[in-house]
């Protein structure tokens, strides 16, 4: 038997790799959006992150299960009730509310 003491393992979130999965998510939704309102996207597609476009929230949560995943679990109550007015909103909101969330799940050991 050793008499070290083993220090839980530390786990990095994920910010790359959440971000990544939350904007394509949500880069579907807005361009399934625009083709049902209608509306031409914007050329680039790099602004469509901007664009002024309704993102209904329960649609919004139906797409935070891609995230499970690379968290290991499906990110609950991070979704502004009424949605959001573009992509960019979404990310701004819903970012630190799952990384909070994983904090919680993995504390770092003092």
């Amino acid at each position: 038997m050793s008499d070290v003491e083993e220090k839980p393992k530390v786990i990095a979130y994920p910010a790359a790799a959440v971000s990544a999965c939350l904007l394509s998510e949500l880069t579907l939704l807005a361009e399934a959006e625009a083709h049902m309102q209608g509306v031409t996207l914007p050329t680039p597609p790099a602004t469509l992150v901007t664009m002024k476009i309704r993102l209904d929230s329960l649609t919004v949560v139906d797409l935070t299960c891609a995230l499970e995943p690379i968290l290991g679990y499906e990110p609950k109550d991070i979704v502004r009730t009424g949605g959001y007015d573009s992509i960019q909103a979404g990310l701004d909101h819903m970012l630190p509310r799952i990384e909070a969330a994983w904090r919680k799940r993995h504390p770092v050991a003092a």
